[in-house]
């Protein structure tokens, strides 16, 4: 708690010198240095509430160091700068996207381009999947990726974004240079909402040829098991969205449904070699996905079947020596009918 009090203070002191110095009379853009020093450090998972605190504290700083009423001849030039994406007027959201060029200065100044297109005024989110490409084609590939990550795992609780926005998105991440890093950190990423990355990045085929890399090397035990699983299945599988079912529409009764969209893998791989090396994994997660397409499979296995389910009958994790139990059962009933 203490900590992220010191935090916040230290973003306070940034937002306000540097509105202060906005406000000098000064001719020359601000030094935003401090401020991108500070936003360095923010985790991009708790965006909304600094991007409230930053909005709130820009505006009261500037308000306060606005010109004296009595200088009506002073009229100071106006800056347009990162933080106008988040200003109360949408107006100036707008012209922020529209004036700014070159490279954002960090994750955190790039995610606030990308949340624009879910912005609550249309010209606005307009302005965002125009500018975007050429922001993200200047700034660095590692804090695109940064963000995009977390843009990517969130967006299906965006109300105001459109396919088209999506589109935008989908082509930054088709970019060679991001895609590479994309794919770097799914699989190097110890923690983070990467199962849920892979799914909607499954919506681009940059995944596709780097596939079996994942299911293998992955630290995460999900994003290996849902590597694994699309490689048998053929197909990647992302939820596309959320929408109202009614469960009994005399009491007002209802849910919210998820929504499911595929693409099929432009790739394929041997089955009993999937099933050889997932079935080995040292994850039990990734080891119930392999014994889930064995039961799946055991017409088309032959003789082998048997090995595999010997193997699950004997894990250590009960999840998966129950299906291996259960595919036993199906053998067993199968040579039985075959004898008689």
């Amino acid at each position: 708690m203490q900590q992220l009090q010191t935090i916040e203070d230290q973003v306070i002191s940034a937002v306000q010198d540097f509105a202060n110095s906005i406000r000098s009379g000064s001719k020359v853009v601000a030094d935003m240095s401090a401020l991108i020093d500070v936003t360095d450090n923010l985790p991009l998972s708790s965006f909304d509430y600094w991007e409230r605190l930053i909005r709130s504290e820009f505006s009261s700083a500037l308000r306060e160091s606005s010109t004296p009423k009595w200088k009506v001849w002073s009229k100071p030039k106006e800056f347009i700068t990162w933080l106008d994406l988040i200003s109360w007027d949408g107006y100036r959201r707008e012209k922020a996207l529209r004036a700014l060029s070159g490279a954002a200065p960090n994750a955190f100044f790039f995610s606030l381009a990308v949340r624009r297109l879910n912005d609550w005024v249309p010209q606005v989110r307009k302005a965002a999947r125009e500018k975007l490409p050429e922001i993200a084609g200047s700034t660095d590939p590692d804090y695109v990726v940064e963000a995009l990550s977390i843009a990517l795992s969130n967006w299906n609780s965006w109300g105001r974004i459109e396919e088209g926005d999506k589109e935008v998105l989908l082509q930054i991440i088709c970019e060679e240079k991001i895609a590479k890093s994309l794919r770097s950190k799914l699989i190097s990423s110890a923690s983070g909402p990467m199962p849920s990355l892979f799914s909607q990045l499954g919506r681009t085929p940059i995944l596709d040829e780097k596939m079996e890399e994942i299911a293998s090397f992955a630290i995460q035990p999900s994003v290996r098991a849902k590597a694994y699983r699309s490689l048998f299945e053929g197909r990647i599988v992302w939820m596309e969205g959320r929408k109202w079912e009614w469960t009994d529409i005399r009491y007002c009764e209802g849910r919210l449904k998820p929504v499911v969209a595929e693409r099929k893998l432009n790739v394929k791989a041997p089955m009993l070699e999937l099933l050889k090396k997932s079935s080995e994994d040292r994850s039990s997660i990734v080891r119930r996905v392999s014994a889930e397409i064995l039961i799946r499979e055991l017409d088309s296995l032959g003789s082998v079947a048997r090995t595999f389910t010997e193997r699950f009958i004997s894990d250590k994790s009960r999840p998966v020596s129950e299906r291996g139990e259960f595919a036993l059962k199906k053998l067993d009933e199968a040579e039985r009918a075959t004898i008689s």
